[in-house]
């Protein structure tokens, strides 16, 4: 079934009195929301303890939750010890959220940096085999690891790059962020089709079966000559995407992704809308 839900806490969370990553499981689900993403961006910096709190509430409140880890990821760094550390980090969100009860990590595959784009890429994708790898020697392979598509230019992460990183192992399944392909493809994704060529080349690559049920980060986003600069609202009238369009095409081609809303501030309020657009689409 289709899920929707925010990435942590919208303003509305502390205006109205909450304080507790607990108490975000019936904020969510008394919006009408199935889905929650807490974010290990900065760093993992929660106790078992507390991990096993939320997840009791989360459990409690039948609202799934999934995890990103932190954004100092970078498969592509040449540097084997700086590598060594982003498997870390992958590994150690995955195991936190085994405490929390979830089931989807979402991470930022590579920065291309100095070397050019092919030599990135591949080295990404070998690390992507070591990655697989250790994931299986740590007895995480239940968990599915979603490298996601990213925002800048600079940054490894385009529709066909996470296809191939994906094309690595199954336990790797996309998190398609339809904000940051609008935002490095300068407002590429206007109509349907544009959605629906998208995903069915994502189909092609990975089969239907893993597709599925993917992973979806929406939001409107600013960009600019070099791609992502800021997350917005859907208020926004100038940069995009809209969410219509991607509703539909998910219906057409039968697919039922966990949705998570990375509007700025909005991100509970505008989840809600989503789910309010699919459902009248």
């Amino acid at each position: 079934m289709i899920k929707f839900g925010p990435s942590g806490n919208s303003i509305s969370f502390e205006e109205e009195g909450h304080r507790h990553t607990e108490e975000a499981a019936l904020f969510v689900k008394n919006r009408g929301l199935d889905c929650f993403e807490y974010s290990f961006g900065r760093g993992i910096r929660m106790t078992e303890e507390k991990a096993r709190s939320i997840g009791d509430a989360f459990q409690k409140a039948g609202v799934e939750i999934s995890v990103h880890a932190p954004y100092f990821i970078n498969f592509a760094n040449p540097d084997d010890e700086m590598a060594e550390k982003s498997y870390g980090y992958v590994l150690d969100s995955a195991k936190m959220l085994k405490l929390l009860g979830g089931h989807r990590l979402v991470f930022h595959p590579a920065t291309q940096g100095k070397d050019d784009r092919a030599t990135a890429v591949l080295r990404t994708l070998d690390r992507f085999r070591i990655l697989r790898d250790k994931i299986y020697q740590s007895g995480l392979e239940d968990i599915m690891f979603c490298p996601e598509t990213m925002g800048k230019t600079a940054q490894i992460g385009t529709v066909e790059e996470i296809a191939a990183l994906c094309e690595v192992d199954p336990v790797f399944t996309p998190c398609v962020d339809f904000g940051h392909v609008n935002a490095r493809e300068q407002g590429s994704l206007k109509r349907e089709e544009d959605y629906l060529v998208r995903l069915e080349y994502l189909i092609s690559r990975l089969g239907f079966a893993r597709m599925q049920h993917f992973h979806v980060h929406f939001s409107k986003i600013q960009y600019g000559a070099k791609g992502e600069i800021r997350h917005l609202t859907f208020a926004d009238t100038v940069y995009g995407p809209e969410f219509e369009p991607l509703a539909r095409a998910l219906k057409k081609l039968s697919l039922e992704p966990y949705i998570v809303s990375e509007s700025d501030g909005m991100q509970a309020e505008e989840a809600a809308e989503m789910k309010r657009v699919y459902e009248s689409v």
